[in-house]
């Protein structure tokens, strides 16, 4: 159990943001199955949601059972994020997260995201005229810095616990590293080391429990955010609970277990988002689904076409009849057809052997 400023939390587990893919029925799906606490919104721009726009108010769409919940904000005028902050205060939100962490150029660009990194007397102010501004807690998600050369997380973090900040969020790469490379345990442990009054959280790579377990040891971190590994992996927030609890690492769901979750995702989907745009955005997510199905070129290849609810049900049919091809007697995936286990930690294997089948996803922040 963790606390963020007067937020009692009930797991040391968190859901990282991933634009376009971390909304309502997404994060619901996740707490349906367990371990997971507080989860955390796609990146908000602080001014479109002063500004009201549509697009920012669907992004913060939440329900009773999305509870507690974190908004991400990015921007770098003081004056937006603190009454950005305070509206949603005013409406229930547990928890404000600034973003300080994307490396997406335009977002850079105009001083939010990763560029808030590089002037830490602006951002430190930035903040603090937001903690002062309400009394749900504050929070910052960062990278190590903006690269190698210039590893500014330690110096930031302790000027923002000195700000008034309840928690610290650390990707394990530097802005020029976006998604590649690999994560830098110490860094994150010198983060951690350099804000000792409060919680840091550590991110990047948290593909398996084992791996969860391996940043908490190493970096000495007070929790782990997972971003990729829960798209990829649903189930990754309740096995690493109990793994971390017992060590005993639970049984991998089975394939009418997947199915059963993948489905209730897209009825999710259509519910918050109506059907024809929740088929077409879950053409994206069903072939995350499909990647521990064993094989799956007859599903993948017709769910990106997916039209319609009856369509998704019309495929899944065809796909499990195909599928009977690769079964043994008892029904079950004969061992040559068996998905690759994927690394257990970050001291298994090489980087691209470790991350193999976790691509991140596109998002819209790509294309900004």
């Amino acid at each position: 159990m963790l606390r963020f400023g007067p937020l009692q939390l009930q797991s040391n587990l968190f859901l990282s943001p991933l634009a376009g893919y971390t909304n309502l029925p997404f994060r619901l799906t996740l707490r349906g199955l367990g371990g997971l606490d507080l989860a955390t919104t796609d990146l908000v721009n602080a001014r479109s949601l002063l500004e009201k726009n549509p697009k920012a108010f669907k992004l913060i769409e939440t329900s009773p059972a999305d509870q507690p919940l974190a908004v991400q904000l990015f921007g770098a005028v003081p004056e937006e994020m603190r009454d950005a902050a305070a509206y949603l205060e005013s409406i229930g939100i547990a928890s404000v997260d600034i973003n300080m962490g994307c490396p997406v150029r335009k977002v850079c660009r105009v001083g939010g995201g990763s560029a808030m990194m590089t002037e830490l007397d602006k951002t430190a102010a930035l903040v603090r005229g937001m903690v002062n501004a309400v009394r749900i807690p504050v929070t910052a998600k960062m990278r190590l810095g903006w690269d190698d050369a210039n590893l500014t997380a330690p110096d930031l973090a302790r000027a923002l616990q000195d700000a008034g900040v309840a928690a610290v969020f650390i990707h394990g790469r530097t802005r020029e590293q976006g998604f590649g490379g690999t994560v830098n345990l110490e860094g994150i442990r010198r983060v951690v080391e350099a804000a000792p009054g409060i919680p840091v959280i550590g991110n990047g790579d948290v593909t398996t429990p084992e791996a969860a377990r391996t940043m908490l040891r190493e970096t000495g971190c007070a929790g782990v955010s997972i971003g990729r590994g829960a798209f990829y992996n649903p189930w990754i927030f309740a096995h690493t609970r109990q793994y971390l609890d017992t060590g005993i690492l639970p049984k991998e769901p089975t394939f009418a277990e997947r199915i059963r979750v993948m489905r209730d995702h897209l009825d999710r989907m259509v519910e918050v988002f109506g059907e024809v745009h929740a088929c077409r955005m879950f053409r994206k997510v069903a072939p995350w689904y499909s990647k521990r199905f064993g094989p799956v070129s007859e599903f993948n290849k017709k769910v990106v076409l997916l039209a319609s609810r009856a369509h998704f049900e019309e495929i899944l049919e065809g796909y499990i009849r195909w599928r009977q091809q690769f079964l043994d007697d008892a029904g079950e995936l004969k061992p040559q057809y068996r998905p690759a286990a994927l690394a257990s930690s970050f001291m298994d294997g090489p980087p691209a052997t470790q991350r193999e089948g976790i691509p991140v996803p596109k998002g819209p922040v790509d294309i900004w």
